[in-house]
């Protein structure tokens, strides 16, 4: 009966081990898919952060060459879409 035992303690060890195994690679792959989440969302954080660093660029840019009233004026065309009483804006819709 010690030999039957032994296969009992050895088959339920493999069980245990291909099992332990499983868990293992549906937790990497979890892992490797949050890895790639966090990737792409770290690519859009840098594209983003470079384009606020052209903006404020530009506006430090404005600050430092314009007027205020060259300041004023740019703001209210560029954010509120004022235009002069005699004046014709034409506006690019291609998409860029």
């Amino acid at each position: 009966m010690g030999a039957k035992q032994h296969r009992k303690k050895s088959v339920l060890l493999r069980i245990v081990l291909l099992l332990f195994c499983v868990y293992m690679l549906i937790s990497l792959g979890t892992v490797q898919v949050d890895l790639v989440s966090s990737r792409k969302n770290l690519a859009e954080l840098s594209k983003k952060r470079d384009e606020l660093a052209i903006k404020v660029a530009e506006l430090k840019s404005l600050l430092d060459n314009g007027t205020e009233s060259d300041f004023i004026e740019r703001a209210a065309r560029d954010k509120l879409g004022y235009v002069y009483s005699d004046e014709q804006v034409y506006v690019d819709l291609a998409g860029n």
